[in-house]
Order: structure tokens, then sequence, then C-alpha cells
């Protein structure tokens, strides 16, 4: 099982360059950048959409763009995986971010993953002018509208929400037929449908949601459209750094595992790459 990182890159911890340096260096497999283009100041939707949930981190606000951050890491690293750990889908145009991915991955020489999710903080999403209730559809459509122009010559894609004139885009991913596409969060039917008819893989958070009956509606989503569950890659995010926990989820059949740094100073996030390297051992 191969394990990976993730940081809400900001300008008040470790910058992300050094830290893809140091991670790769150290041989994690992947480092995982997470995004919010804001946050607006008068909020209602409590962190994470959990009722009584503390307030929101102020790094929720200082992120950089997850995908300026990771082509700085891709130019300077050669091996370590780089993830998106979540775009938020719904929030954005699909044809400039279709482009964006395709550029990370060729710029990196195909070492992109596409973590993708629908989102849970209402007013950022209105300013967006997106409406929570068409979030998963709009998602849906977004993501098979970039897989057209990542695969066609002349792509072309007619949905509700999103509609793509027949085009030409460049350049194409690295990666046959394109990076994979990984949703995060919890599953109930209608996420496990999308994940069998449009992802790639599973990538929930550790220790929030039931692996196993997620996994389980999963699989018979798959068997709905005759997709081999096979075919899916399943991970955690935010897995607890103990090698007993490690062990299970291997057990449970998931090959990568991403601890969560803390937001700190440089310093302190050294100091918790160093408490997490007799893990990359076992």
């Amino acid at each position: 099982m191969d394990l990976g990182l993730t940081i809400f890159p900001t300008d008040q911890t470790i910058d992300p360059v050094e830290l893809g340096q140091v991670a790769e260096e150290m041989g994690f497999a992947s480092l995982w950048f997470p995004e919010h283009s804001h946050i607006p100041t008068d909020r209602t939707t409590p962190w994470g959409g959990r009722e009584g949930a503390p307030d929101l981190p102020e790094f929720y606000w200082r992120t950089y763009d997850q995908f300026v951050a990771l082509g700085a890491v891709a130019a300077t690293t050669e091996r370590i995986k780089l993830g998106t750990g979540i775009t938020l889908v719904a929030q954005r145009d699909p044809i400039w971010t279709a482009k964006e991915v395709a550029s990370v991955d060729r710029l990196s020489g195909g070492r992109f993953r596409f973590g993708i999710g629908y989102g849970w903080n209402v007013e950022e999403m209105e300013d967006h002018g997106l409406e929570y209730r068409t979030r998963r559809s709009r998602t849906r459509e977004s993501i098979l509208a970039m897989k057209e122009l990542w695969t066609k010559d002349e792509a072309s894609f007619d949905g509700e929400q999103v509609r793509l004139s027949p085009s030409w885009a460049w350049p194409k991913p690295t990666q046959q037929p394109h990076p994979p596409v990984i949703l995060g969060g919890g599953v109930g039917p209608k996420t496990a449908a999308h994940i069998a008819e449009f992802c790639d893989g599973w990538m929930p958070i550790g220790g929030r949601y039931p692996l196993e009956a997620g996994w389980d509606q999963i699989v018979e989503a798959c068997k709905a459209v005759d997709r081999d569950p096979d075919s899916l890659w399943l991970g955690v995010f935010g897995a607890k750094p103990s090698a007993e926990v490690l062990d299970k989820l291997e057990g449970q059949g998931v090959v990568e595992s991403v601890f969560a740094l803390p937001q700190g100073p440089r310093d302190e996030v050294m100091a918790a790459l160093d408490k997490l390297a007799p893990l990359l051992d076992r």
C-alpha cells in the first residue's frame, strides 16, 4: 500500500515546492492539495456541512490555487504523484479545468491524479452562480465534458447544465485515456452510481464514512452498468498514522493511504514528517 500526504498549501505554512521535494526524497508516493476559491465572511453553512462543527479554520481562505501549486511542485520533482484533494468541480468552468488538468499531467510527465468532490459550502457555491441542489448533476456533466476534451480531437458535449460546441483543445493529457478521476466523500446510491459511471476510484475521509458499506454500494452500482469493480482504485484520505490501522486498511483493499499534515509553520510540518517516516518502512 502506498502512502501519501495532504496539506492546505498556504502562505502561512511550509512552501509547497519544498514540501514536494522533501516528500519525494523521503519516499512518499503522492502529495495532494485541496482548494477553496474564497470563503464568504457571512456564513451559515457549518464546517463540512456538519451541524455542531467547530468554526472554520483560517487556512480555508488562504490556500494557493491548487493547479498553480501542483504545477510548481511538478517542475521541481520527478517521481511523486500529484493530486487534487479535492477539486470543487461544480464551482468551476469545465473547459478551463480540463485544460488545467491536461497541462499539469503533461508537464509532470503523467503524474497527476484528479481528486474531485461535490462540495459543501453553500455560500461559496452561490458566489460562483451555482445552486447547491444542482452540484451533483453539474459535477457529473462537467467530468463527462472534460473527458470529451481529453480524449477527442474534436470534442463536443450537450448536457442540461454544461454545453460545448464542436471544439479543438490541446494539450491532451499524458496518461491515457486521461488522468484517474477519484471521487471523495461518503457514498449513497447516487454517489455510487456516479463512481461506477465516470470515476476511476473512491477516496473517502478515514474514519468518517464506513469503508466496507460504501464499497459494497459501489460494487452493486458497477454491476448495474456492467463494470468490473476491480477496475476502481480505493484510497483513504486523512488516514490515521498507525501501523495497525494501515494493516487493516490494506486488508480491506485500500491501495493508498494519505496522511494529513498540520497547518503550522515549516518546522512543525517537518517534525510531523519525521514522525511519519517510520511508517514508510512497514
